[in-house]
């Protein structure tokens, strides 16, 4: 399988496969292909890892498709103004990404639900307690909000993170909270309760423009009923 990812601020990831080999997706994510391919919807894996993705924001049911007679394409679109991060998944190397952040892999990827080790960054920080494990072999591609920041945090280096903001982590990182001090920052400051602190070693991916704050940012204009 050989990619091209064109397009912004709606990115889109073109596909070619040669002929068996095969793609999954979450419903919804594929924008056109070549006649030659076949698609097959299934649980991939039984009812236990469909609820899995269900409580990782992802539907119950994937589709599959497989390139049949001779080489196909396939694309998959972002659903958010943003960016499609290809990442090269292997035993040893798996990555975590936001909820609802996968948009399609080779088939030899699995997707899973990832929770936080510590039941506080659960409750306290918003949606990071449950995220999305890409596992397994392949290419997989995820979907990121606004732009993509990168950094690679040595063993036991820090950053700390407003909720929403972080998109992505190799599984070597960890996720914990912090209180925000100060009962004039927690009051006044616009920040919340709490920020996610992730501590190296591994690569973390935030992202600029989540949706949650885009949606904050425009409920001021939009106009009431009355």
């Amino acid at each position: 399988m050989t990619y091209e990812i064109v397009g912004t601020p709606l990115p889109v990831v073109t596909c070619t496969l040669q002929a068996g080999e095969k793609m999954i997706t979450e419903s919804g994510a594929m924008c056109w292909m070549s006649p030659n391919m076949l698609m097959e919807t299934s649980t991939n894996g039984g009812i236990g890892k469909a609820f899995g993705r269900m409580f990782s924001g992802e539907s119950m049911f994937q589709n599959i498709y497989t390139a049949q007679g001779g080489q196909g394409i396939i694309a998959f679109a972002s659903s958010f103004p943003g960016s499609i991060i290809p990442f090269n998944i292997s035993p040893g190397n798996s990555i975590v990404v936001q909820k609802k952040g996968f948009l399609a892999a080779e088939a030899g990827v699995q997707l899973s639900v990832f929770f936080q080790q510590r039941i506080g960054a659960g409750f306290f920080g918003g949606e990071g307690f449950i995220m999305q494990k890409l596992s397994g072999q392949g290419m997989a591609f995820a979907e990121i909000d606004g732009s993509v920041v990168e950094y690679t945090l040595q063993p036991g280096q820090q950053i700390i993170v407003d909720t929403g903001y972080l998109a992505a982590m190799t599984e070597t990182c960890q996720i914990s909270i912090q209180r925000i001090q100060g009962v004039k920052n927690v009051l006044f400051g616009g920040e919340g309760l709490f920020n996610t602190v992730v501590t190296g070693p591994g690569k973390v991916y935030l992202q600029s423009m989540p949706v949650s704050s885009l949606a904050q940012s425009i409920i001021p204009y939009i106009p009431s009923k009355g």
